[in-house]
């Protein structure tokens, strides 16, 4: 039975989207089409133990999900000449018959990240249908409780249905505003991987390897759309990483500090690669790069770099200051009064961070606090700088990153 439900596990791994995807284009109800994809994952583990696993598998779980589509309309008396001719066609469905639709994929994204949810319920929707992670899995990833993860998933579909949302990708005078949401959503759960909010643990790798994947679905879909190819691109960089930002026991290591020697260079080249796709599909548009191509050459830049000392620091600020016109938002400002810091020194970036502190975007946030604590250091204003560690320690969830920024502190004595 364990083995069993290791291959059912796997198979919905690799499966599940498509054949939630395949049946919400039966049913254009994509809350229904999860459902019966679940119940037929059930019947899967009772029935593959005792009559053997299917050759085909997905075709297995579609097959079984669709017929549950049929009794559900049954029961609910709905069923008309068009359900029972499509009941008669699944009852002589053929494994070569199972040939999804990429388009249904799409279509199946975008419903999830549809703008009438919020952003919490686009998250847990998108982990749960398009990822197919489990709720206990989703629960551990965004570091809340299962109950918490099951309401805002019931929410979320009770939502779609009150709105009458088509499963269809958007007309295209929505579609940049809801690929937004779409990509929104893919780097918001890679960014709780690479720099966690909570709990003990700085990166999350599982969480970002699940935003990566879903990335790169995205991008395969829609391969002539540069700014999915470009957050593959960033996420490739920064996940390049990873093996050098901790420490065997946990313990967070900076920049500066990380063994470069670490970092996936395969994983770099491959970033490499698909920022220039990006940059030819932008060019074949006749744009620019937007925010994610940006972020990507970026983050380029870093893994490029032999070191911290030899990183071209001054293409990083005009990055920034480009970004900065085309997607204003406080945290690049402080990312580019980092990066003004160390091409010009902490005088010249301490204005541009107390300019911030003074326009209290980032109130209650550990952010600021611990860069201004950084650049009064850099300064010799210790005591000071010494205060605004203290202050971000107090502010972060993060347990490790606490120990970093009092670590700081205490160094400073």
């Amino acid at each position: 039975m364990n083995d069993t439900r290791r291959t059912v596990e796997a198979v919905w791994r690799i499966e599940g989207l498509r054949i939630v995807a395949s049946v919400a284009k039966m049913t254009g109800d994509l809350g229904l089409a999860e459902d019966v994809a679940q119940e037929a994952l059930l019947e899967a583990l009772g029935s593959w133990p005792r009559d053997g696993i299917p050759s085909n598998p997905g075709a297995w779980l579609t097959a079984v999900a669709k017929r549950r589509v049929i009794d559900a309309w049954r029961r609910r008396e709905r069923l008309d000449d068009r359900y029972a001719a499509i009941a008669h066609t699944l009852d002589e469905a053929t494994d070569d018959e199972w040939q999804p639709i990429d388009d249904d994929v799409m279509r199946l994204i975008f419903t999830a990240c549809h703008p009438a949810l919020s952003r919490e319920s686009q998250v847990a929707l998108t982990l749960r249908v398009v990822a197919g992670l489990s709720t206990e899995e989703i629960a551990r990833m965004l570091l809340t409780t299962v109950p918490t993860v099951q309401a805002r998933i019931t929410r979320a579909k009770k939502s779609l249905a009150a709105a009458r949302v088509p499963f269809e990708t958007p007309d295209p005078a929505e579609w940049k505003a809801r690929l937004s949401a779409v990509l929104g959503v893919v780097y918001l759960v890679f960014t709780e991987g690479y720099a966690a909010t909570g709990g003990d643990r700085w990166v999350r790798p599982d969480l970002a390897d699940e935003a990566l994947r879903l990335g790169r679905i995205v991008a395969g879909l829609l391969p002539r759309e540069p700014e999915p190819l470009a957050l593959v691109a960033l996420m490739e960089f920064q996940r390049s990483r990873f093996a050098a930002r901790e420490t065997r026991t946990g313990e967070p290591v900076l920049l500066a500090d990380q063994d470069r020697s670490r970092w996936d260079r395969g994983q770099i080249l491959r970033g490499v690669d698909v920022l220039k796709k990006a940059d030819a599909a932008a060019a074949a548009r006749g744009i620019g790069r937007g925010s994610y191509a940006l972020q990507a050459a970026i983050a380029q830049c870093h893994a490029v770099a032999p070191s911290v000392e030899e990183t071209d620091w001054q293409r990083i600020v005009l990055h920034y200051e480009v970004l900065g016109r085309l997607a204003p938002s406080p945290i690049v400002e402080l990312n580019r009064a980092v990066a003004v810091s160390m091409a010009y020194g902490a005088a010249d970036a301490l204005p541009l961070v107390d300019a911030l502190e003074a326009s209290g975007e980032l109130r209650g946030s550990h952010l600021v606090p611990s860069v201004r604590g950084e650049l009064l250091a850099q300064l010799g204003r210790v005591d000071e700088a010494r205060s605004e560690l203290l202050t971000a320690a107090g502010l972060t969830a993060n347990a490790a990153q606490r120990k970093v920024l009092e670590a700081k502190a205490d160094a400073l004595r």
